[in-house]
């Protein structure tokens, strides 16, 4: 185990790839002023607490990471593998998700404020009471996600949902088409359609 020499550079649980930890180490110590780990393997690592803003975590294998209350602000995660990790409580502001993969990720109280979320994977996962103002998300799969009490705002929302997606509570503003699966197959509602559909199951949202 390993812990960085900075508070805001937390190591609890090194990942088994040799290479992400050497690159882990250089940072917690400080010779590295900026984590880059693009393409790397950090499976079951776990950096909660730790300040990665402007981070590369492209490409980056983070299945069943923890990252809890971590500053992600303005990091690249494009394409990288969040699958079951848990970001409770992280700072995700103007990051750029696309192409990653969130299946059965935690993303309770997160900000994706301003984030960039397009072609992104993201069934199962939980979004209770996060804020997603101004985030734009783009041709993303929330199949069976969670999205109760989370906050939009002026929020482009193109996405695929069904009827196991809970928005109950989730409130403000987004901006559609989204698709809906169901026993009909494959429908793209809009506007007044959208509207209804979200808020009969208990969303209060009004759709642009």
């Amino acid at each position: 185990m390993s812990s960085g020499t900075h508070e805001s550079r937390r190591i609890t649980r090194m990942p088994d790839s040799q290479e992400a930890a050497d690159t882990l180490d250089r940072w917690a110590a400080g010779t590295d002023p900026l984590l880059d780990v693009a393409g790397m393997d950090l499976s079951r690592v776990d950096l909660s607490g730790s300040e990665l803003a402007n981070s590369l975590l492209s490409q980056a294998i983070l299945r069943e990471a923890k990252l809890i209350k971590v500053d992600l602000y303005r990091s690249h995660l494009e394409g990288a593998d969040f699958t079951g990790a848990d970001l409770s409580g992280s700072t995700l502001v103007k990051s750029v998700l696309d192409h990653a993969v969130l299946r059965g990720a935690k993303l309770d109280r997160v900000n994706l404020g301003s984030a960039e979320v397009s072609s992104v994977d993201a069934r199962g996962a939980s979004f209770r009471s996060a804020q997603l103002d101004g985030a734009s998300f783009f041709d993303c799969q929330l199949q069976g996600a969670d999205l109760s009490d989370a906050s939009v705002q002026d929020t482009a929302f193109e996405v695929t949902m069904d009827e196991e997606t809970v928005v109950t509570g989730f409130h403000g503003v987004v901006f559609g088409p989204a698709k809906v699966v169901d026993e009909g197959g494959v429908r793209e509602l809009d506007g007044p359609e959208l509207q209804d559909w979200l808020n009969r199951r208990g969303a209060q949202v009004n759709v642009r």
